[in-house]
């Protein structure tokens, strides 16, 4: 027989788990776990705020696909873990979330740091529990990492109280660590695969439409890369699709919605036939839903059924992991009733996103200083310092994060990683720091702006103090961009509460921390500068000035079609 505490078994079942590290802060209600932490193999590592953890595992997550474990202790410390457990809810990303909680003799008395941690996480949470003894913790521990990484991938919570973190139990065995089981497929399959292939078969203008899911699911995007290379399909996603398909693909279109770019929101307005995977067809996707495909037919691909038929009816609901779905597809397609429909998007597709691109051309200022010229240098200096390896890209929400998604190229699945359904400001450089300490081998730069870098830029300790290879870029406009930017297009230029009077130095806040810092005032020197940024190993920190007038276009106002964006060039 075994004899173990609750924090003893929490422990134990993470190193059986293959758990190496954990992010968090201790706390009086969770002390007892750290106890333990500091006698096992697991390491820790100490964030400056609750959520900087949560975002730091979920920058592990995004590139691993496994859940990231973070830690808090009860009251605020829960509290502040709350956004980045709502953010991973909401791009579907696998979290376990370990919070103390005060001892159960002391719940529901309004004990000091006592909040109701269960019942505020539970609309935010994949699942959650509060555990009673610790003898619980042996099924709701490997259970929380099943949940977190099964089907459609989210963030489980478990409460524990300190006491039953001390509390003694005697078990037979440690519980067996249970590989996630393949998502079933549904039973009508191969139906399925050929009433998608009549589809195909009869039309002519058919496009891939690409979100998270497809980024996530094994095997996925190169999938999507045949099905786009064998019949000419155009390529187009969310912004949590990007980094399905390589940018350098001729038929990629990039990214759809109020942001997204023309040539895309205008290839799904022609469509015919939408091959949806993995996209949830949200709002900033579609912009007005009755002119964003009015004429296309949908096989809608997810691992959430709830997920099909919510905005749109499908033609063909496919319930499933994407990989899985997309290689009964490609076998159904390769049939020589689809051959003519291959031939009729191949004459037609190349020569009309040819023409899309025309209204985007002169959008944007030839300006050296500005985003849309200086951000595609950016990864021709770092293939070029770095012996032609690409970087994994963090963001922050903002302007910055449009410009990322529009401007820098993104080429290989999970690279990009970005608060896409929440929008979370100060995603960006923890997300960053746990990305980096997951790959050491690798840079990871973060763009940010002077908004979103402010709201955890006390991680620049994290960064210091582990001192990983992260070069943050922050544009500096003085403002809230984006804000400002919908503010002066949609308010009559009453530009309320988004300017600043007065910014900190954030090269001298970098520069406070021990890290190498750099201000981008003097564009002559961009390509030195950003090559001595971007190699080497440590921390570095540039600022780059950008003119508040540079605004995101196109621009999809509330309540028009994706196609009727403003700020074309024609």
């Amino acid at each position: 027989m075994i004899t173990a505490t609750g924090a003893q078994i929490i422990t134990g079942i993470l190193e059986r788990r293959g758990v190496k590290t954990v992010y968090g802060i201790p706390g009086g209600m969770i002390l007892p776990l750290y106890d333990e932490l500091a006698r096992s193999k697991i390491r820790h590592i100490l964030v400056r705020q609750e959520q900087a953890g949560g975002f730091m595992a979920q920058g592990e997550a995004r590139i691993t696909g496994k859940a990231g474990v973070c830690l808090a202790t009860s009251g605020p410390g829960a509290m502040n873990l709350l956004t980045a457990i709502a953010d991973a809810r909401s791009d579907s990303i696998p979290l376990v979330a370990i919070t103390g909680q005060v001892n159960r003799s002391a719940i529901g008395t309004d004990a000091f740091q006592e909040t109701d941690t269960f019942g505020l996480s539970m609309p935010i949470c994949k699942h959650s529990v509060m555990v009673k003894s610790a003898e619980e913790l042996l099924e709701v521990l490997p259970k929380a990492f099943e949940i977190a990484e099964s089907g459609r991938p989210g963030p489980v919570l478990i409460d524990v109280p300190r006491d039953v973190q001390n509390e003694v139990c005697t078990f037979s065995d440690w519980p067996k660590m249970e590989e996630c089981k393949p998502f079933p497929m549904p039973q009508n399959m191969n139906e399925l695969a050929e009433q998608s292939a009549e589809l195909f078969a009869n039309s002519n203008k058919t496009v891939i439409f690409c979100g998270g899911g497809a980024v996530y699911s094994k095997g996925a995007p190169q999938l999507i890369e045949k099905l786009s290379k064998d019949f000419a399909l155009p390529v187009c996603t969310s912004l949590m699709g990007l980094s399905v398909g390589n940018a350098s693909n001729p038929l990629f279109c990039g990214m759809v919605g109020m942001h997204g770019s023309y040539t895309a929101n205008r290839v799904m307005y022609e469509s015919t036939l939408i091959l949806a995977v993995g996209v949830r067809f949200d709002d900033r996707a579609t912009g007005l839903v009755a002119k964003f495909c009015p004429n296309a037919k949908i096989i809608h691909i997810d691992i959430d059924a709830a997920e099909i038929n919510k905005i749109y009816q499908s033609s063909v609901a496919i319930a499933a992991d994407a990989a899985d779905a997309l290689k009964v597809l490609c076998s159904a397609f390769a049939g020589e009733k689809c051959k003519a429909a291959g031939e009729n998007n191949r004459k037609y597709w190349p020569g009309a996103i040819e023409e899309f691109k025309k209204p985007m051309k002169g959008v944007y200022t030839s300006d050296p200083v500005h985003p849309n010229q200086f951000m595609p240098r950016i990864e021709e200096l770092f293939v070029k310092a770095n012996g032609g390896d690409l970087p994994y890209v963090a963001t922050d929400v903002g302007q910055h994060q449009m410009f990322t998604a529009q401007c820098f190229p993104i080429k290989f699945p999970r690279q990009l990683l970005t608060s896409g359904s929440l929008g979370t400001m100060g995603f960006g450089l923890p997300a960053a720091n746990g990305a980096a300490f997951t790959c050491p081998n690798k840079r990871v730069i973060c763009f940010s702006g002077d908004g979103s870098i402010m709201m955890n830029v006390q991680e620049l300790a994290t960064l210091a103090e582990l001192d990983l290879n992260v070069t943050v870029i922050v544009f500096d406009n003085q403002c809230l961009g984006m804000v400002r930017q919908q503010q002066e297009m949609l308010f009559n230029q009453n530009y309320s509460a988004s300017i600043y009077d007065k910014n900190p130095d954030l090269v001298k806040i970098a520069q406070g921390f021990n890290i190498k810092s750099y201000d981008l005032t003097d564009f002559s020197q961009f390509d030195s500068i950003m090559t001595e940024a971007l190699s080497g190993k440590g921390p570095r920190f540039v600022r780059i000035p950008v003119a508040q007038n540079f605004n995101v276009l196109p621009f999809v106002p509330g309540g028009k079609a994706n196609i009727d964006a403003i700020g074309l060039a024609n």
